[in-house]
């Protein structure tokens, strides 16, 4: 070889391509499904607050309800504050997401039950007993009401569960039904995207002690809010739509299971009508419809049946459903708390309840579930301001 150092540099120019493609980061989760025709787009989640709202900050004078509604702020200083559960002797337990804590507020005290967990979004109390859901992890704190200062070590229930390990979409809604039985989804790891259905994009069921798994519902893409009707026991429940597929579709839903195993169509078909861009091979007539239509991209999350005495009767036997807000869309929608009503023939239909935290264009909080406490009132979960309200009425 006439020139060594040519050949050498040569070779190194044609390596350079192909490390340069090896060090090129993949797409985020977010952005899988993305055109690219909106390769550009300034759009992507919303980023959340993981530092505590001064009092005077949470936008609780901004909330809008309807004539005799009052709302106040029940707890605050809580950064991710999301899901909740009640406990037997009045402790309210909140799960997160990023911050991967789990808090619980017991006569004005907030206290850090878990730390250092990942996303733990899921809660759930029976017989005296938290559960937290993570990830791929159940922990379940017995007599926790006693010791919230000192929680000790929790029981783990992981390998009993089973659950899988992806993260998007792996947070979890956990509630316990009428029958005992404890509920949670596992969403699909992905924004669009052919699944294992005995895996991903259900709704499952377990005995407390993580035996007896069985799938309630397949083809749900991501339902973080799951409620059972106070007098039929159904089961309804918010799913999130697919990104990526337009400004105004597909919507988020609202589901009612009518018997066990059905299938709601992800990811052939998004809310009962829309073919699915991307995946094809199954039509949208094969599966179960929605129920309602919730909003496009509106993130409808936590929802809870109202059964109290405080409001005006018009409320009892409906829903509260907690529209988390949008970003998959250029003009924003939800950030709200919306109230469904079933008709004689148990049709639903929408209309708003909370509001004002959407200025413009711009967010000032994100309501994220919703619970009712024994005395009638309703609280309201913002994750951004970390922080609880609590809805009354007066006549």
């Amino acid at each position: 070889m006439k020139n060594p150092w040519l050949a050498l540099g040569l070779g190194a120019a044609l390596m350079l391509p192909a490390i340069a493609q090896a060090q090129q980061a993949p797409a985020p989760a977010w952005a899988q499904g993305r055109p690219d025709s909106l390769a550009a787009s300034p759009l992507a989640p919303n980023a959340p607050k993981l530092t505590a709202t001064p009092l005077e900050q949470v936008p609780v004078g901004k909330l809008t309800l309807p004539p005799g509604f009052k709302a106040e702020v029940f707890a605050h200083g809580m950064p991710g504050a999301r899901m909740m559960a009640l406990g037997s002797n009045g402790t309210l337990f909140i799960g997160t997401r990023t911050i991967g804590r789990v808090y619980a507020v017991k006569d004005g005290k907030t206290y850090t039950i878990a730390s250092g967990l990942n996303q733990p979004n899921g809660v759930a109390f029976k017989d005296g007993a938290l559960y937290v859901i993570a990830i791929n992890k159940v922990f379940r704190y017995d007599g926790i009401e006693a010791k919230l200062d000192a929680p000790g070590t929790p029981a783990d229930l992981t390998a009993a569960f089973a659950l899988p390990t992806e993260e998007h979409h792996g947070w979890k809604f956990a509630s316990f039904g009428p029958d005992g039985k404890l509920y949670m989804q596992v969403g699909a790891p992905c924004n669009i995207c052919q699944i294992d259905e005995n895996r991903h994009a259900l709704l499952l069921r377990y005995n407390p002690d993580g035996s007896g798994r069985e799938v309630v519902a397949r083809g749900v893409r991501n339902s973080v809010g799951q409620a059972f009707h106070p007098t039929t026991g159904q089961l309804w429940f918010t799913n999130n739509g697919r990104d990526w597929a337009g400004e105004d579709s597909p919507e988020d839903t609202l589901g009612v299971v009518q018997k066990t195993g059905e299938h709601f169509g992800f990811p052939f078909c998004h809310m009962g009508s829309m073919a699915d861009p991307d995946v094809k091979g199954r039509e949208c007539s094969e599966f179960s419809p929605p129920a309602l239509k919730l909003g496009p991209h509106a993130a409808a999350l936590g929802i809870r049946f109202y059964t109290g005495d405080m409001f005006p009767a018009e409320y009892r036997n409906s829903m509260f459903i907690a529209r988390h807000g949008s970003w998959n869309r250029t003009q924003r929608i939800g950030y709200d708390v919306v109230n469904v009503t079933l008709d004689a023939q148990g049709k639903p239909s929408m209309r708003p309840f909370l509001g004002g935290l959407l200025e413009g264009n711009a967010y000032l909080g994100r309501p994220t579930d919703v619970q009712q406490m024994p005395d009638g009132s309703l609280l309201v979960s913002d994750e951004q301001a970390g922080a609880i309200y609590r809805i009354t009425y007066s006549r």
